[in-house]
């Protein structure tokens, strides 16, 4: 006898019993008019709560509450949804407030501007002061007396790309209401305290332009740099007593703007001080590069040195002699040499723009990297920054990356940097997925470098993780974990004592022993907090002590599940103070949260149950705690403590107004049964609304690796990109089926059917499941594995496949077009599971090929693929497609014009959601069968079809 978990959500009261009033199910019509909540955000006194809702469709309002009090305003915000700024002293809130969804459809017709306004309210008493045509707005900073709103530019004809950018910024004075002008800026940025705002004039003739710092307390402005430039790019330091940007001037040596670094520090001083440098003619300067615009520029903790990037810097091409009107020298040529002389001087020097050149690619086998991919990465390859520095006591400029060693990380404190060259390793990497790179650290005193590993592999855990002092780091080398400490080169085994795995066990790719996860170091780089399966452990950097900070977990199938990051600017673990972690059961699903109080060494389980918890936050200036609660048929709800334990906690909010309106699921079962490979696994199923004992019932099972772990996970009626939405399908009367699939190398798809046909018959044997009535969907991975399955089963009533590989031969060597690279290292290292190449390896990549079984399909099939699917090559749907319809197999693809590998517009994910149910119902439920189903729709017929649908849909 098969175990089987049942987790119950009882609505109104009702459980087993029969419903006095059967609810009606979701249409999709309810799907454009569903109401639910955006996002959410916590004032720094934790006092009040602001959210946005609204329909799917329309206009939105955002929410602001009292958190732990009735009190509650509404404001509309346009269709857009908004989030809400609280002031530092949280006495203000400010939010933008979009057009109407009416104003946004008629402007899209009459290509009429809209603008943002901006709202402030006054949370004491409610005032609201409202400002028209906004760009952008702040507070400034800690103090929050102020407001800096930038203003939108009137749009007019289209303008050049050099037109001036600056328009009004308006400081105003949040107590008094007294406001001040500063006009032509392109750029704002208060410091931390809020004392002091940088801004960055652009004007028209750049007359004015340049950088200026206000003192927000006495209203003294300062230029500190002025010319006929271009600035951008205003970056503070953690404590705002220095800031840099980059300016930009014309150079007639050049065909692009020469930009500068500007250093701008010792602001707290009696003297600011300023640095500026662009390389130009600085001989240890590397020739034909300059400083990069893309990059944002920093000081380092010390301000001694400046950071940036650099890339290549274009010299103007220089004009070649004019020979044409030259003399030339008198010689006689008989007519044989007459017939070898070369085209008169002004033929060959007709202007190259007047040449016709072809248009080309050059693909060699020797290139690191695609040339498809080298297209598509063309402008982040001409944008790439390579880290630099400019020391500013001895004026010393080091480039710290280069063509060759690309990745530089600089580390904390900027004693050292972290270079990752991988060219050795490049071309293979991108072949077979094993990525491999040399690690070096770099003295950033110096800029001596130093090989620190040789071919580290770096597909899971390969880069460095660095402490917060900069001087110790730690890795992962084949199961185990170490530290290496910068300044003496001493290395320590942090993991090897541990009697636990730290090789991640569900992972199942072609990967040298996936690490588990790392957390990082402790605020005082004392300590590494490193996972293994399921236990977190504190391990001293020598690898000499080692905590577990939970308490043999795995024997309670419990885990660590996540870090919750609640400390604004923190720079690792502080554990003097309390940590919060989600913690999780991998048997019963249920979640929870866990405490590791202020210097104590083992965490504390707060809760777990069957409900999903995320986004747990503190405000910042108080001991109060807001995080999310939801579960598969309660949408999330925002609740809120006073208490570092979150006892007492009590719901802010409530979600889905509409939900209690509709039928909706009853529960979920957790199915525990074993693949045909012999592993014991999980399936969720879960009841249809109206669910009755005893009755069986159409049913969805929807696949893609393993979905279990999301059992509590609330299903929002939506639109999606792949079309299938549970909580449709589940008010509609159906069961829907999510297995785990867990995957063998050189099996993926043999692997899905060893796991889902186990799973389905599992979930027929609860007396659920209609055995005459399952259907199985999938999505691009899900895509393929259903399209494999009904060429080895027959299980399945129907199936529904969304851009699914089906020819893993022909899909192996074509390109990822979304990436421009190949899918051979996706096959090899990562989801495609099949290593190696086909022609080393043709059984297996047959045997999980749907394309090579395709005679044995029995089961009728919709087909979605887009033709500009950048992901997986329209070529594999079209492939499937023909060779069904060659065979009669009852097959209709879909195909959205213009679509990548998901459906992006709404109009689209509209038309496919409502078809894949009708396809379903007919299917499943014995309704009538669609006609594009049926009998297929002509190409003259196509526009009046789908008007006749729109306006159904409008209609009904």
């Amino acid at each position: 006898m098969k175990k089987i978990t049942l987790a119950l959500f009882l609505l109104g009261g009702l459980a087993t019993q029969a419903i006095a009033q059967v609810k009606p199910a979701l249409t999709w019509k309810d799907v454009s008019k569903w109401n639910y909540n955006r996002g959410s955000a916590l004032s720094t006194d934790g006092q009040w709560t602001a959210w946005a809702t609204g329909p799917t469709e329309g206009d939105l309002k955002l929410i602001i509450k009292k958190t732990f009090d009735t009190l509650s305003r509404s404001y509309p915000i346009g269709a857009t949804p908004a989030m809400a700024t609280f002031s530092k002293n949280s006495k203000y809130a400010a939010f933008k407030v979009s057009a109407k969804d009416a104003e946004v459809k008629a402007a899209k017709k009459t290509m009429k501007p809209l603008y943002d306004k901006l709202t402030i309210v006054n949370l004491a008493d409610h005032k609201q002061t409202t400002f028209e045509r906004v760009r952008s707005f702040a507070f400034a900073g800690e103090a929050s007396d102020w407001i800096a709103i930038q203003f939108a530019a009137l749009e007019s004809a289209p303008k050049d790309k050099d037109a001036a950018k600056g328009t009004d910024v308006l400081l105003y004075h949040l107590a008094s209401k007294k406001s001040f002008n500063l006009g032509n800026v392109s750029e704002y940025a208060f410091n931390k305290a809020g004392d002091k705002l940088a801004y960055t004039v652009d004007a028209n003739g750049q007359n004015g332009n340049g950088v200026f710092l206000r003192d927000m307390k006495t209203g003294t402005t300062t230029a500190l740099d002025n010319d006929k430039a271009t600035y951008k790019s205003i970056n503070w330091n953690d404590e705002g007593t220095a800031f840099a940007l980059l300016k930009a001037n014309k150079n007639e040596k050049y065909k692009d703007d020469v930009w500068s670094i500007i250093g701008i520090n010792k602001i707290n001083g009696d003297l600011t001080a300023k640095v500026i440098y662009n390389g130009i003619e600085d001989s240890n300067f590397p020739k034909g590069m300059g400083i990069n615009t893309n990059a944002t520029p920093y000081w380092s903790d010390d301000q001694s040195t400046l950071f940036f990037g650099i890339n290549t810097l274009l010299a103007k091409e220089d004009k070649k002699a004019d020979t044409a009107g030259k003399a030339k020298p008198d010689v006689k040529l008989d007519s044989a040499a007459k017939a070898k002389a070369k085209p008169t001087v002004p033929a060959i020097e007709a202007k190259k723009d007047d040449i016709e050149k072809p248009d080309m690619i050059i693909w060699n086998w020797q290139d690191r990297r695609l040339q498809s991919a080298q297209q598509t990465q063309e402008m982040r390859d001409k944008n790439f920054s390579y880290v630099s520095s400019y020391r500013v006591a001895d004026k010393k400029f080091t480039q710290l990356a280069d063509s060759v060693m690309r990745s530089v990380m600089v580390a904390p404190k900027q004693l050292y940097a972290i270079g990752y060259d991988n060219s050795k390793y490049e071309l293979m990497g991108n072949l077979d997925g094993q990525s491999y790179t040399d690690i070096y650290l770099i003295d950033l005193k110096t800029g001596d470098k130093k090989l620190l590993f040789d071919k580290m592999y770096a597909t899971n855990g390969g880069r460095l993780n660095v402490a917060p002092n900069g001087k110790i780091a730690s890795y992962y080398v084949d199961g185990v974990f170490y530290s290496i400490n910068f300044e003496n080169g001493q290395k320590a085994n942090l993991t090897g004592k541990i009697n636990a795995s730290f090789v991640d066990q569900l992972d199942d790719h072609n990967v040298n022993k996936p690490a588990t996860s790392n957390y990082g170091w402790s605020a005082d780089s004392k300590y590494a907090l490193i996972m293994d399966n399921y236990d977190l452990w504190k391990i001293s950097a020598d690898g000499k002590s080692v905590t577990a900070l939970s308490d043999n977990w795995k024997s309670k199938k419990m885990q660590v599940y996540g870090r919750n990051r609640i400390y604004t600017e923190e720079k690792g673990t502080d554990l003097s103070k309390d940590q919060y972690f989600t913690v999780f059961n991998t048997k019963t699903k249920d979640m929870g949260l866990g405490l590791l109080p202020a210097g104590k060494s083992k965490i504390q389980v707060l809760f777990t149950d069957a409900n999903a918890y995320n986004q747990l936050t503190k405000a910042e200036n108080a001991k109060v705690f807001a995080f999310s609660k939801s579960n598969y048929a309660q949408s999330p709800i925002i609740y809120s403590s006073a208490s570092a334990d979150l006892s007492n906690a009590k719901a802010v909010n409530t979600n889905t107004p509409d939900q209690a309106k509709y039928a909706w699921t009853t529960g979920v079962k957790l199915i525990d049964y074993v693949s045909a490979h012999g592993d014991t696994l999980q399936a969720a199923l879960y009841l249809p609304a109206n669910y009755e004992k005893g009755k069986a019932y159409p049913t969805i099972t929807y696949i893609y690796e393993r979905l279990t772990d999301g059992l509590n996970n609330y299903s929002m009626p939506s639109f999606p990109g792949g079309g299938f939405n549970a909580a449709m399908y589940l008010s509609n009367g159906y069961a829907v089926l999510m297995p785990d699939i867990k995957y063998k190398l050189n099996d993926p798809g043999m692997s899905a059917v060893a796991c889902v046909v186990p799973a389905v018959k599992a979930a027929i044997a609860t007396g659920i499941v209609d055995e005459k009535n399952v259907a199985i969907h999938g999505h691009s991975w899900g895509g393929y594995q259903t399209s494999f399955l009904i060429t080895q089963t027959n299980i399945f009533k129907a199936a529904a496949a969304g851009a699914p590989l089906t020819n893993m031969i022909s899909m192996y060597s074509l390109i990822y077009w979304n990436s421009g690279g190949t899918n051979q290292a996706i096959f090899e290292a990562s989801q495609g599971r099949l290593t190696p190449g086909y022609w080393d390896n043709w059984d297996a990549f047959a045997r999980n090929s749907p394309i090579y079984h395709i005679k044995k399909v029995q089961t009728p099939l919709l087909l979605l693929h887009n033709d500009k699917d950048g992901a997986v090559d329209f070529t594999q749907g079209i492939e499937y497609y023909n060779g069904l319809r060659r065979l009669n197999k009852p097959v209709v693809m879909i195909t959205y014009r213009g679509e990548n590998h998901g459906i992006a517009k709404l109009p689209n994910r509209k038309d496919y959601a409502v078809r894949m149910m009708e396809y379903f119902d007919y299917m499943l439920k014995g309704k009538p069968a669609p006609e594009w189903w049926s009998k297929g729709v002509n190409r003259l017929d196509m526009e009046k079809h789908l008007e006749t649908r729109a306006f159904e849909e409008t209609e009904n």
